[in-house]
């Protein structure tokens, strides 16, 4: 039997108010900064914050958090929270992620997440970095769909969620990354103590794993691809093996993680065991959620290699395999 509050104890302090979530914490940390500086001078300021991490008794005039909303606001007008670096700014018009404004397609306490996650307040954006021919959210993550939800709003949402049981704050799509800067917002406004996940591919650039780190309490990724063929071929991303790679050796300092990944018809040797295998070389101690819930949805069906279901024994290879490597599954 797994005892998963090894795996997440800081995750399970800050639900039973032993701790404090890092965002709460990162609005008292004082940094001095003007928006007359250069972005590259407040990059220096923001990791020189981040590697010292003094907390004040009170909320400074400028925090930390201050710091990053200024630095995503700079982002937002010439975009590159995704690895796509679309450059667009996104007060006049949306990237390739489909997204200008953000918008919620719904929020709700989810109870279909990995058991130590649930109930999780989920809130999910429209618009995703990726566009996988067999999403099963494509409603929303390849459509404009939801509405603007004010950060004052959503923080008394928030607020209400948690009274009702909310362990979390679950940050997810499409995809959370193109709306960084009205999370961080969101969060100025919000003082509840609670634990933040980010539900993500994990298709960010550096800059915005900077933004997350000291904002985000546990990562929930998703590692889709053994190889750039099939990412390219089947989510229309480049390089995807050298971002995801480099951003799990990341985020695994930064925070406590879960890593999913979804096995898929027929991927088993060239995606499910590879993965596995650079996990198991490559990552320490980091749970992984194996998914077996595969459909062929969107246009999968046009794709031979994918136009089935997973099959059960498809899947009991992968978990053989997992065990095999002696990983954590949950």
């Amino acid at each position: 039997m797994i005892n998963v509050r090894n795996f997440f104890p800081r995750y399970f302090d800050i639900s039973e108010e032993n701790g404090i979530a890092r965002y709460v914490q990162c609005k008292h940390v004082s940094v001095n900064f003007s928006k007359l500086e250069t972005t590259d001078f407040l990059w220096k300021k923001h990791d020189t914050a981040i590697q010292n991490m003094k907390l004040c008794d009170i909320e400074p005039e400028k925090s930390l958090l201050d710091l990053k909303i200024e630095l995503a606001s700079r982002m937002f007008r010439e975009c590159c929270f995704c690895e796509r670096r679309c450059k667009v700014d996104r007060t006049k018009e949306s990237g390739n992620c489909g997204v200008q404004q953000p918008a919620i397609a719904s929020e709700f306490l989810h109870l279909g997440e990995e058991s130590v996650l649930i109930p999780s307040y989920t809130v999910f954006f429209s618009g995703c970095t990726f566009h996988c021919v067999f999403c099963q959210n494509w409603d929303i993550s390849q459509r404009n769909a939801g509405i603007f939800i004010e950060p004052a709003v959503l923080v008394k949402m928030i607020r209400a969620r948690k009274n009702q049981g909310a362990r979390n704050v679950n940050w997810v799509g499409g995809d959370p990354t193109p709306n960084i800067l009205y999370i961080l917002e969101t969060l100025k406004n919000c003082n509840v103590n609670i634990p933040q996940i980010w539900n993500s591919n994990m298709y960010c650039s550096m800059e915005t794993i900077k933004l997350l780190n000291g904002v985000i309490d546990l990562y929930l990724t998703d590692f889709k691809y053994g190889n750039d063929e099939c990412a390219q071929r089947l989510s229309k991303v480049d390089n995807y093996m050298d971002i995801i790679k480099r951003n799990h050796r990341i985020v695994e300092k930064n925070g406590e993680m879960i890593i999913r990944h979804l096995v898929m018809p027929t991927h088993i040797e060239c995606c499910s065991k590879s993965i596995l295998q650079w996990i198991a070389d490559n990552i320490s101690n980091i749970p992984v959620n194996i998914m077996g819930q595969y459909r062929p949805d969107y246009f999968a069906k046009k794709y031979q290699d994918i136009s089935c279901s997973v099959s059960s024994e498809e899947i009991r290879t992968v978990e053989d395999f997992a065990k095999k490597l002696q990983i954590i599954c949950l």
